[in-house]
């Protein structure tokens, strides 16, 4: 049961970064999900796009703590850290 909560945080994670990242380009650009990926991996801002996006992981992470679901916070802090290192190689 435990590995399923942090399964499920990492999951949510992710989720909540990939929502970060479409709603920045929605939000804040002209173009649209896949051709601000494309333009901005060009232009080699995909890294800090990533990382604008996961910015929804804090929210996440201590709405998690305040309903006392901790795996699953570590699980979000975990997507996080993977998402970093991604970020060093795109």
């Amino acid at each position: 049961m435990n590995k399923l909560e942090l399964i499920k945080g990492t999951i949510l994670g992710f989720l909540a970064a990939l929502i970060g990242v479409f709603l920045f380009f929605k939000l804040f650009t002209n173009y649209n999900f896949i051709d601000g990926i494309t333009q901005m991996k060009s232009l080699g801002f995909l890294g800090k796009i990533i990382t604008l996006g996961a910015m929804l992981n804090m929210v996440i992470f201590f709405g998690l703590l305040k309903l006392n679901k901790e795996l699953m916070a570590r699980g979000v802090v975990l997507s996080t850290i993977i998402l970093a290192i991604i970020t060093l190689f795109v």
